[in-house]
């Protein structure tokens, strides 16, 4: 083992999913040292399963959520400015069902949802709600896939997200600003010795382990945040987690209009139905409690919930043969003692321990180093998170700029018209329009570094040669998963004969 002797650094995280990613971009953004570690890779677990939205929650609104759903619908704001190039603006409509929720809760709700985000006095940019009656305006296409019983229903604002590639670009971002981003690298224990944490990770490619010094600890490992602290020097703690697992199916397009659909269900749940990517529909979410986190399916009862569900509302019925693709994600919820999985609160909570072990060396002038765990959150609230967690750490730090600023976008500059102008640019170079809109798409302003190095081969409009070493040599990914699933997507947009082919390629870079 190497024992490092070098200075220690201010914050050791462990997660490379949106919240770490978060947090460490925040904290080194105030001027502290961190170094992030993450045993598989970035957005390897929960943060790339997501419904790939930033929204407010309107669901929240019946369990009074409300100070979640007002912070959500602020970010929400925030976020379309913060990542242009990966968040973009989405219309939901919902079909009025009567026998589930009547008219005048449903514009209540709506009402109260247009109207929560700006009384934090974030401007809200997106449109507000409205009512339609499907017959009536037939040319906008709110009915668009529908049933014809559907005769009105009601249309809201939200966004929707790259989910795992905004994991990457705060990593990126962190890494820019300072931060030692490790992936690849695991965990294995810390011990507290007086207002120092001494951690021992392990490069999981060259089984090398290390001793790094930290004045604190961030236990930002989602599903596994209990199940860690059995290797960190610390006191048994009576919090507990939730394991709520997410599960969506993927099927071609259901309907050719703009919007998503939100559909109610009688048990008193929604699904989403999202247009993905230019193919196809995304079919979800369900709520199931779990003992198995590390490596979720979904289920034939999931998919036949999802389904029935779908085939309620959807004009031409699905079957499990139109299924292109199926995921499911867990989420780490804080226990707060409902057995209802769809009632548990997806608020976060930050709970921070500097209580040493019995027997652990102190300097008997304070407490032991500070250990944050984080529990629960969702993506879209992901950077106020980080913001609560680097402020619940300040005392540590007193030097630390106290002002929060991760409201600063990801790429100075990268505004709509600019990206649109870039894809512009790139066609008149030579560069396939419907692929210069996924480069931009995919990378923003970054874009423009893999088309002035070279594209090479470009696979069916969707992936690039090119692609492989910046991915690899700017993004962490060690994998051909890392790269066609995580990072791009092309695992479930190109062909199968050129997945082949890419696949060789990466195998030759790696």
């Amino acid at each position: 083992m190497n024992q490092n002797n070098a200075k220690p650094i201010d914050l050791l995280i462990i997660g490379g999913g949106i919240n770490g990613a978060g947090i460490a971009r925040d904290a080194v953004g105030r001027g502290l040292s961190v170094m992030l570690v993450e045993r598989d890779d970035l957005a390897a677990h929960t943060s790339q399963w997501s419904s790939k939205l930033i929204h407010g929650g309107l669901r929240y609104l019946e369990q009074y959520e409300f100070r979640l759903v007002g912070e959500a619908l602020a970010e929400r704001e925030v976020l379309l400015r913060v990542a242009p190039h990966l968040i973009r603006p989405l219309q939901f409509v919902l079909p009025h069902e009567p026998h589930l929720r009547p008219k005048w809760m449903l514009k209540a709700g709506l009402f109260l949802y247009d109207r929560l985000g700006g009384w934090s006095g974030q401007k809200q940019t997106l449109p507000a709600s409205f009512s339609v009656n499907f017959s009536v305006s037939p040319t906008d296409n709110w009915a668009a896939g529908l049933k014809a019983d559907f005769k009105s229903g009601f249309v809201y604002s939200d966004a929707q997200v790259n989910d795992a590639r905004l994991v990457v670009e705060n990593a990126k971002d962190a890494k820019k600003r300072g931060a030692d981003i490790r992936v690849g690298t695991e965990f294995i224990s810390a011990n507290r010795e007086a207002d120092l944490w001494l951690a021992t990770i392990r490069d999981n490619t060259t089984q090398k382990e290390e001793t790094v010094r930290a004045r604190a600890i961030v236990n930002a490992s989602g599903p596994w945040v209990k199940a860690l602290l059995s290797n960190i020097d610390t006191p048994p703690t009576k919090e507990s987690v939730k394991h709520i697992k997410g599960s969506h199916i993927i099927v071609p397009r259901v309907h050719d209009a703009p919007h998503a659909y939100i559909l109610q269900n009688k048990d008193g749940r929604i699904v989403f139905v999202i247009p993905y990517f230019e193919r196809f529909s995304l079919i979800g979410t369900t709520d199931v409690e779990v003992k198995d986190y590390a490596a979720p399916q979904i289920s034939d009862q999931e998919i036949d919930y999802l389904l029935e569900l779908a085939n309620t509302y959807l004009a031409k019925s699905l079957t499990r043969a139109d299924i292109v693709s199926t995921y499911a994600g867990v989420r780490p919820l804080y226990n707060d003692g409902d057995d209802n999985p769809s009632e548990i609160t997806r608020d976060y909570t930050l709970k921070l321990d500097v209580e040493p072990a019995p027997g652990a060396k102190t300097n008997g002038k304070n407490k032991g180093a500070p250990l944050l765990n984080i529990y629960g959150g969702k993506i879209t609230t992901y950077r106020k998170l980080a913001e609560h967690a680097v402020e619940k750490l300040l005392p540590f730090f007193p030097n630390a700029p106290k002002a929060s600023w991760t409201h600063a976008p990801l790429q100075s500059g990268a505004t709509e018209p600019v990206l649109q102008a870039m894809k512009a640019q790139f066609a008149k170079q030579g560069v396939d329009a419907g692929y210069a809109n996924r480069l931009v798409n995919r990378y923003g302003l970054e874009a423009q570094t893999l088309v002035d190095r070279g594209l090479g081969e470009v696979f069916d409009h969707t992936f690039a040669e090119g692609e492989i070493d910046y991915l690899r040599d700017h993004e962490w990914a060690r994998s051909a998963d890392s790269m066609l699933q995580r990072r791009t997507k092309t695992n479930l947009l190109a062909s199968a004969e050129s997945l082949a082919r890419i696949r060789e390629l990466i195998a030759k870079a790696l």
